[in-house]
């Protein structure tokens, strides 16, 4: 016997984003899921391209989880107090960034772009996003 309930109003979404959403952090995101593209109640779920040379504005997320998976190009993420410290991710890498923690991507390569899919544990498509200045944990 399944543990499974039937909800006749449950259905599958398919998504797919027709134009990229401005965001506080400067750069170009697709939404895919959301509260208001698939009615989710906890979750979103993006692609962000982070054009050559390109990066983020300082930033941290007081009250939900990031899970970035990269699909393509090189990320530097520097975080933590003052943003001293930096990791690198490449296709086929997980990056988690948990609430609270000031990160800021840069893109490693001048010349393409990098592309990664981003999920999160809050279901609204407008992020919120609390900026940042490194130079306050100097």
């Amino acid at each position: 016997m399944s543990n499974l309930t039937h909800d006749a109003r449950a259905t599958v979404i398919k998504v797919r984003p027709e134009r990229e959403m401005a965001t506080m952090q400067r750069l170009p995101y697709f939404v895919g899921i959301s509260a208001r593209t698939a009615g989710t109640t906890s979750l979103s779920m993006y692609m962000v391209v982070v054009p050559p040379g390109g990066h983020a504005e300082p930033h941290y997320h007081a009250d939900y989880e990031t899970a970035i998976y990269m699909l393509e190009g090189r990320i530097e993420t520097r975080y933590g107090p003052g943003l001293r410290e930096s990791v690198i991710t490449g296709p086929g890498d997980f990056l988690f960034i948990p609430p609270g923690v000031p990160h800021q991507p840069f893109n490693l390569d001048a010349n393409a772009a990098a592309r990664a899919i981003v999920a999160r544990n809050q279901a609204n498509e407008h992020e919120r996003v609390v900026p940042y200045d490194p130079s306050v944990d100097a």
